[in-house]
């Protein structure tokens, strides 16, 4: 994904260029919409969700802020919210702690079905994200996963573990470290 490509389309979106709007959406709702539906596991929710962010990303852009992070980041930050606000507000609280890392994250779904070039990359940065989360100590991979992936509270991380609360923000920071550290090149 082209960050100055997004930021041009950003700025086209605040002038309420539908074209522009039309591009941004090609471009990032498969990426959205797997991050939506790895949260909360259900099509039609994450479908009815994926519309929500979109009309969101239309209404606010003006709130996107280019020294906090690419657009990328931004509409990523948006969609995690978004999805474990929905999450927990549909009482999802039935979520499973055990997770087959393997099937988590095989995210494949033909991401590049619309345009090739970005369904490549995608597919680079998916795998790249899933080697590093599998890179981490099992202790720290299922803590990030439940947190990020799932919407669990670090409170009840730490209640569904029987650990004290410390002990979870402790490898929940040394885990981003780690992956803050693998993942660079994402980063901005």
């Amino acid at each position: 994904m082209d960050n100055n490509n997004d930021l041009l389309l950003i700025k086209r979106i605040s002038q309420k260029d539908e074209t522009a709007f039309s591009q941004f959406y090609d471009i990032h709702h498969r990426y959205i919409y797997t991050i939506i539906f790895n949260i909360l596991r259900d099509q039609a929710e994450s479908e009815d969700l994926l519309q929500e962010i979109f009309i969101q990303i239309w209404n606010k852009v003006d709130s996107y802020d280019e020294t906090l992070g690419n657009p990328l980041a931004w509409i990523t930050r948006m969609t995690r919210n978004k999805s474990i606000d929905r999450l927990r507000s549909k009482g999802y609280k039935k979520r499973s702690a055990e997770i087959d890392m393997d099937k988590f994250f095989d995210l494949s779904g033909e991401p590049g079905a619309d345009d090739p070039d970005a369904g490549i990359i995608l597919s680079q940065e998916q795998s790249e994200v899933s080697k590093a989360i599998k890179s981490l100590k099992q202790n720290q991979r299922e803590l990030i996963v439940l947190s990020y992936f799932r919407g669990f509270s670090q409170s009840e991380l730490a209640e569904h573990f029987d650990i004290p609360l410390g002990t979870v923000k402790t490898r929940m920071r040394a885990a981003m470290m780690i992956l803050r550290d693998k993942l660079k090149k994402y980063i901005q």
